[in-house]
């Protein structure tokens, strides 16, 4: 049985219109009422407690002695795209169907607007370090495949095999367990296979003069078909940033953030004045209506918020009651994992 779980008041009169009667379910996130948080430094990421604080710390050591924010967030992210124990992100990724490692990323600098991705990017472990080299030595802002590989060789970036012998086995057992079930399309009853991973990571950061900036980056949909991207390395899709209003990103299902511009949307309902909370859970929203309801959502997103005043927001489209999305930040006050909220209960 699906139940819809819609817990901001903005959000009821949307229910009742539906007909649908639901429990409320608390949010642990709230807005920031201090006006005295405004431009202290925090950095946040998509992970929850495991993650977040091996994440979070190189950041937060940058930004608290006020280094560069692009230092920060880039430093964060690196520490997911190194590590083989994450198969959603960088080095150890889960390959495509043809068992090559492909990496997108992005990053986006909120004072000037300005932007960086790579997509299909093979061999380089840091796809968002090479993100930033394309949003600051060139003019253009999508590198794509050999082009982007290319690129990163001249600026002194080691192409190496991704592929791990752990990620290396999980898909020669696809491999070996290929069925009608393994299709380009959704399966003909609507359910995605568990074991599919999407992955991904956000991190987004304020810094102590209220500067924004942020980075999305993955190893993107688990046996894709090669050539594929999703959401990560689209600006306004996977990622996107305002210095006057906040920072979103995220995570899960790429092809349904592409069709909602998620991240763009998620901003822009910030600035007409949802906290950074409400703001996440509209785009779930949104996503949900633009699939005809929750009876036709198969599948799953993540969003994260961090608006100009620190206010922190999380939340996803489907989870299991108990399992609620969670994000981490660190600021002055220490690190802090915080669960969010979902829409669908499943």
């Amino acid at each position: 049985m699906i139940t819809i779980i819609i817990n901001r008041r903005k959000f009821i009169k949307n229910v009742t219109a539906l007909g649908i009667s639901l429990p409320f379910v608390k949010s642990n996130i709230k807005a920031a009422s201090n006006p005295n948080i405004k431009n202290n430094p925090i950095i946040l990421c998509s992970r929850g407690e495991k993650w977040g604080k091996k994440v979070l710390k190189p950041g937060w050591d940058i930004l608290k002695k006020n280094g560069l924010l692009l230092d920060a967030i880039e430093k964060s992210a690196n520490v997911t795209e190194l590590d083989p124990k994450d198969t959603s992100v960088g080095y150890g990724g889960l390959p495509n169907e043809d068992g090559v490692v492909q990496l997108d990323a992005q990053i986006m600098n909120g004072p000037d607007h300005n932007c960086g991705s790579v997509a299909c990017l093979e061999g380089i472990k840091t796809p968002c370090s090479v993100a930033r080299l394309v949003m600051e030595r060139t003019d253009h802002i999508h590198l794509v495949g050999k082009g982007a590989q290319d690129f990163a060789k001249m600026h002194g970036f080691k192409v190496e095999n991704l592929l791990t012998e752990s990620t290396r086995k999980i898909w020669v057992k696809w491999k070996e367990n290929l069925s009608d079930k393994d299709d380009y399309f959704p399966p003909v009853d609507g359910n995605y296979d568990q074991d599919r991973s999407t992955g991904t990571i956000n991190v987004l950061g304020l810094n102590p003069n209220g500067d924004m900036a942020g980075i999305t980056t993955t190893s993107g949909l688990a046996w894709k078909i090669p050539g594929r991207i999703g959401d990560s390395p689209i600006i306004g899709a996977g990622l996107y940033v305002d210095n006057e209003v906040g920072a979103v990103g995220a995570t899960g299902r790429g092809e349904e953030m592409i069709r909602s511009c998620g991240s763009f949307l998620g901003v822009e309902y910030m600035r007409n004045g949802m906290t950074a909370q409400e703001a996440c859970e509209a785009v779930c929203k949104r996503i949900i209506d633009i699939n005809g309801g929750s009876s036709k959502v198969d599948f799953n997103d993540k969003i994260v918020a961090l608006s100009k005043n620190g206010d922190v927001g999380c939340a996803s489209i489907r989870e299991r009651k108990g399992d609620e999305p969670t994000v981490a930040t660190w600021s002055k006050k220490g690190f802090k994992a915080i669960k969010g909220t979902y829409l669908i209960e499943v």
